[in-house]
């Protein structure tokens, strides 16, 4: 199971282990959230003493608290650490195990952020409820503003622990989104982090001036220089908290399209192997895991499309882009054949190994050759090979190119593939060429005269001299000074047809030049008329 995720310093490498990523992602939350609850303590203490009214604390008041507050803070930070490892780490055995988590997994894995929170939620909330309680018994004057504070602390508490369990969990998020449909699963973290921001930013500064507000009516007349003092403080309050929730969002919405951006620029030049890091559980973080399932099935595409190509060709690949019917056209075209001699006899006294490694040496010179000229390999017949070139794109040359395909072949063959002969033939006429058989399973091929006389000239050219024979047809039609590399051979009556056809062959170092350019295209034209 892959599943792309950024490197941090607080979250680790991008290549550790699972089990080591959870004990980090544990230990992380741990410290952040005890540490979360410690300030939010002392933003109590603060708004209590120094910014809301409700008189001065009275001994037996301030006994209480110093009993009250410590003790309940020890508890609910045991409390909350076993209940978040129960609810949001006991759900996670799936990763560990390094299997697909299951729909319900997935869901509970993008809601983490969520139950942590709402943990932190209910705690608070009974510190609310015992703590205006607790001081509506002992001094009844002070319960409001003792209510209040811990409200406001606690907003910005479950605020702040939202954020922070969001980007401890970023890696489980990326993890169960990066593998499994996204159809499932509803992003609406977008306008819940929207909402926290504000919470944050705005309303709980505001909730401390209407607090200061309610409790100057309600209790005790306050000065005019009180009240200014904290609706100055509150205000600043408002400002920097707005400014740095502002920061955020905007980090947090810039990042994802960031890397989106960067990702499409990469598919865009061709690079289909990218996976960008899933930030988070919001809509932005399914569209980052839509981007990376997009470029995996590019990647699939592309590796079937590599794979199509290398079967049929990369030309008739290209032409299957589009629709596909069966049937063909009539093009002129030059073919070649190459088949070895005696490969029968050369395997039976030979290891399969070693017959499978010369074939291969053999097939690769052919491939090598004919794609240099841009031909198309048809077909691999067993020890033989059919090259079209003409079709399905069509060259200006074919003939010349499918003649300098044939030398290089030759010259490479005995070069490299010296322990075996091949015998190569090329012929140029029209044929039929296109798809050929079912619409559930049909093939690129041509049909023609033109393909029979290369499999005729290949019989022949397996005991001529240089292995190679042709059509004269074909050295005619070749373009430039193709036809100083052929000698013209007579004509040959090839098996199949009535009429006889002139054919070539190349010319060997024995052969002189002068009788070679004798022959040319130009000074046979009478006995080159037939094929």
């Amino acid at each position: 199971m892959s599943h792309p995720l950024r490197g941090s310093l607080l979250l680790g490498s991008a290549d550790q282990s699972i089990r080591r990523l959870r004990v980090r992602i544990q230990v992380l939350l741990t410290v952040l959230l005890v540490g979360t609850n410690l300030i939010g303590a002392g933003i109590v203490l603060i708004l209590r003493l120094f910014v809301l009214p409700g008189g001065d604390p009275t001994p037996a008041y301030g006994l209480a608290l110093a009993i009250a507050a410590p003790t309940y803070v020890g508890v609910a930070v045991v409390v909350g650490a076993v209940m978040g490892t129960i609810i949001c780490i006991r759900p996670l055995r799936w990763a560990l195990q390094g299997r697909r988590p299951t729909a319900h997994e997935r869901r509970t894995a993008l809601r983490l952020s969520g139950r942590l929170t709402a943990i932190q939620g209910v705690l608070w909330s009974v510190a609310v409820a015992l703590f205006t309680i607790l001081s509506a018994a002992i001094q009844p004057a002070a319960a409001l503003s003792a209510g209040l504070s811990v409200a406001i602390a606690g907003t910005v508490v479950c605020t702040i622990a939202y954020l922070f369990s969001e980007y401890a969990f970023r890696p489980i998020v990326a993890m169960a989104l990066s593998d499994g449909p996204l159809e499932d699963v509803a992003g609406t973290g977008l306008q819940r982090r929207m909402v926290v921001f504000w919470f944050l930013g705005t309303a709980v500064p505001i909730m401390g001036i209407v607090a200061t507000c309610v409790a100057a009516i309600t209790y005790q007349p306050m000065t005019v220089q009180r009240v200014t003092l904290v609706v100055l403080s509150l205000t600043g309050v408002i400002l920097v908290f707005g400014l740095l929730v502002t920061v955020l969002d905007a980090r947090a919405v810039v990042g994802p399209v960031e890397s989106l951006r960067e990702g499409a620029e990469r598919v865009r030049d061709g690079d289909f192997s990218i996976a960008i890091p899933v930030d988070d559980s919001t809509e932005l973080g399914l569209l980052q895991a839509g981007f990376n399932q997009m470029a995996a099935g590019l990647r699939e595409r592309e590796r079937i499309r590599d794979l199509f190509g290398r079967h049929v060709g990369r030309d008739v690949a290209e032409s299957a882009s589009e629709d596909v019917e069966l049937g063909g056209e009539a093009s002129t075209v030059s073919t070649l054949m190459v088949d070895l001699v005696g490969s029968t006899s050369y395997a039976a006294d030979r290891d399969p190994t070693e017959v499978v490694e010369v074939l291969n040496r053999f097939f690769a010179v052919v491939v090598e050759e004919v794609t240099r000229q841009e031909g198309l390999v048809n077909k691999f017949m067993g020890d033989a090979v059919l090259a079209i070139f003409g079709a399905p794109r069509a060259i200006d040359d074919h003939a010349g190119a499918s003649l300098r395909a044939a030398r290089a072949i030759a010259e490479r063959l005995g070069e490299e593939v010296a322990e075996i002969r091949a015998g190569i033939g090329v012929s140029t006429g029209t044929v039929v060429a296109g798809n050929v058989g079912h619409e559930s399973r049909f093939e690129y091929t041509v049909i023609g005269d033109a393909v029979n006389a290369a499999a005729r000239l290949t019989e022949l050219a397996k005991d001529v001299q240089g292995g190679v024979l042709v059509t004269w047809r074909t050295v005619q039609e070749a373009q430039g000074d193709e036809w100083r590399e052929w000698q013209e051979e007579g004509e040959q009556t090839l098996r199949g047809r009535s009429e006889p056809t002139a054919v070539g062959r190349l010319v060997s170092p024995a052969d002189d030049r002068s009788s070679a350019d004798a022959t040319a295209p130009g000074a046979a034209q009478g006995s080159a008329g037939q094929e």
